[in-house]
């Protein structure tokens, strides 16, 4: 059993908990980055249905998607030198932090190629070949008509991506790396105020992801700010239609009754 709970602690954990924000947020930056890019390159066999590669790419990501991320870390770092070995690579003296971010990276680009690919799917083909008969080529139709549209549809998914990559760097503690989770657990074990000092690390995940939830909505009102004039344009046209019908309805009544009065 532990001490007795004291509030005082959650908020003296809190500050000393904030120093590790740094290692939370560099793990969280990076595998997000760089899984960008490993998500890009594993969704374009899907998109473009290249035979070999799509097979490969279903694999990876059916098995970054099914398996869960403790077991890829430990994967990583305990296997993934093992087979170095056989082409005689010592990676040893390796920081335990690089294999936190390369598991990290190849998690995130497996649900990153998944929402790319459906974020492309989602844009209108028919604006596509818009784009190709007013001479656009493939690569001027997709940076021009289908990269921001699919930018700006992707957005919700992407937040919900980085968020939930956020809580997930809460296992590299399981691999040694001193984030805010690990330091929440040795300031626990050394006062014997666990209750206190995940509360006050509780209390430091919802912040941050309060505050991410709050910048990606607001990049995405920013780039859906065309669609959202288009819609206010709409609906200025269709109430201008309406008033003009009912303005030619009650023309067409009062002519109705002055010829039913002859």
């Amino acid at each position: 059993m532990g001490a007795s709970f004291d509030i005082t602690y959650v908020f003296d954990y809190f500050i000393k908990i904030l120093p590790t924000l740094k290692i939370t947020l560099l793990i969280v930056a990076s595998s997000i980055l760089l899984g960008l890019g490993v998500g890009f390159i594993v969704a374009l066999p899907r998109l473009y249905n290249i035979p070999v590669l799509k097979r490969f790419s279903q694999v990876y990501v059916s098995f970054f998607r099914g398996t869960p991320i403790l077991i890829q870390l430990f994967l990583f770092y305990y296997g993934l030198p093992e087979i170095l070995k056989l082409i005689h690579i010592d990676v040893s003296k390796v920081p335990s932090l690089y294999f936190v971010i390369l598991t990290y990276t190849l998690h995130s680009g497996a649900f990153m190629s998944e929402t790319i690919r459906g974020a492309v799917a989602a844009v209108d083909r028919g604006q596509v070949e818009a784009a190709y008969a007013v001479g656009m080529t493939g690569r001027q139709a997709f940076a021009r008509i289908i990269l921001p549209q699919a930018l700006a549809i992707s957005i919700p998914v992407f937040a919900n991506l980085v968020i939930a990559n956020l809580k997930d760097t809460s296992l590299a503690f399981s691999l040694g790396i001193m984030e805010m989770t690990g330091k929440a657990q040795s300031l626990g074990s050394l006062d014997q105020h666990f209750v206190e000092s995940y509360l006050a690390l509780a209390l430091a995940y919802y912040m941050i992801s309060f505050i991410l939830e709050k910048l990606f909505i607001r990049l995405e009102r920013r780039l859906l700010r065309h669609e959202q004039r288009v819609t206010a344009s709409s609906k200025w046209n269709i109430r201008l239609w309406k008033k003009r019908s009912y303005q030619k309805l009650g023309g067409d009544l009062e002519i109705s009754k002055g010829g039913a009065g002859l």
